[in-house]
């Protein structure tokens, strides 16, 4: 039996994306005309565009994906990692449009087109990643369906920004207190809820992936959501156990606040960053931070732990990294990248503080690093608790 292309599809326009540098390439769009700004940034990865589109860290990019046949396992509620889609626009070489997974309940391309995200394919996202590597990380604009001249769109291009001192976390993030009760996904099909005493842990919300908040419920932990507004004592009031601070998008550097109210709380109780949260402890503690050239964005960057030489193949996406010259003498490396040497890890032990800069949760995969969550649980539970802690 033939299988009908969706409208979107049947009848492609031309799409073009245009990069800060000049530079443009050529493909078709799969939906409406349209036009996305933002920083170009790939994921290597070979699976998960669902999760990837709506993950709050890619607020302010144009995501391009290197894997042939994007689409074909469809898409469903439990694996989108937030309430809506935050990728301003995808780029694919290939583009499935007909599911073939049990597990989907809508097609990707139905899903963004509601979302109002702009997909083009057809582009030779190869050429397109050695630009990006070669150059560094460039903003562009895509123009769907002629929606921009050619003129227009390497004006606008060149005058388009990238999320070098952007706060855009309070875009993302939640604007009050929230729990979640749900665990990770079964081979089932279904959410698992752990339930009786568990460590209350505050996830300070700076754009946070619903996988991490299943994975601290599979951990045995209550989880409860702040917003990132909420300082030190806001938090204290609510008696948790640990804290952990999310990911998130945007220049660590320019988020206002959360390094504050990380240092309000450093001492006091267990605490985790995770991608942006460990940036932000590292600012939090006198570090800094720079930007990488083109980023970190894949499910196969190796990372070695410090202190036992174990290997560990993790999933990452982040544009800017920690500068261990720049850390006090507590906080030591635990965890480097093998591909360029940079850090993935700190602990500060006096402090009780722990930040990992790829993340253990991974949603889909690979998930070498998910003792992370237990880990951290378990110290939740061994804290004596103090100055306001729960009992």
């Amino acid at each position: 039996m033939n299988k009908v292309l969706p409208p979107l599809l049947a009848s492609p326009a031309p799409a073009v994306l245009a990069l800060a540098d000049g530079t443009t390439f050529e493909g078709f769009a799969a939906g409406p005309p349209a036009v996305a700004s933002g920083e170009v940034v790939f994921n290597t990865s070979a699976h998960g565009y669902q999760e990837m589109v709506s993950d709050p860290s890619y607020r302010g990019q144009i995501l391009v994906l290197t894997t042939p046949h994007v689409g074909v396992v469809g898409t469903n509620e439990h694996d989108q990692e937030s309430a809506r889609c935050w990728a301003e626009a995808m780029i694919v070489p290939d583009l499935e449009a007909i599911p073939s997974s049990w597990r989907s309940e809508r097609g990707l391309l139905e899903r963004l087109a509601g979302a109002g995200v702009p997909v083009a394919w057809g582009f030779d996202t190869r050429a397109l990643v050695l630009h990006v590597r070669r150059f560094g990380a460039l903003p562009g604009v895509l123009s769907c369906g002629d929606a921009l001249s050619p003129e227009d769109l390497l004006a606008r291009a060149a005058s388009t920004r990238g999320t070098d001192g952007c706060d855009l976390v309070r875009q993302v993030a939640c604007t009050a207190i929230g729990y979640w009760r749900e665990g990770p996904w079964l081979a089932a099909g279904e959410a698992r809820a752990v339930h009786g005493h568990a460590p209350r842990v505050a996830v300070v919300d700076c754009g946070v992936k619903r996988s991490i908040l299943r994975r601290l419920v599979g951990s045995g932990a209550e989880v409860v959501v702040v917003p990132p507004d909420f300082g030190a004592d806001d938090i204290l009031a609510l008696r948790p156990r640990g804290v952990v601070v999310s990911n998130g998008p945007g220049d660590p550097a320019a988020v206002a606040g959360v390094a504050d109210t990380i240092r309000g709380l450093l001492g006091t109780l267990p605490l985790l960053g995770i991608c942006l949260g460990h940036q932000l402890l590292a600012l939090a503690l006198g570090g800094r931070t720079f930007k990488l050239r083109f980023g970190h964005h894949g499910a196969n960057h190796p990372v070695r732990d410090e202190r036992t030489g174990l290997v560990w193949i993790t999933s990452q996406n982040h544009n800017y990294a920690v500068d261990p010259a720049s850390l006090p003498k507590d906080a030591r490396v635990s965890l480097v990248n093998l591909t360029d040497g940079t850090v993935e890890g700190i602990v500060d032990a006096p402090l009780r503080a722990e930040g990992i800069q790829f993340h253990p949760e991974a949603g889909p995969g690979p998930h070498d690093a998910l003792a992370v969550f237990d880990r951290f649980v378990q110290r939740c539970r061994r804290r004596s608790p103090q100055r306001g802690g729960s009992q």
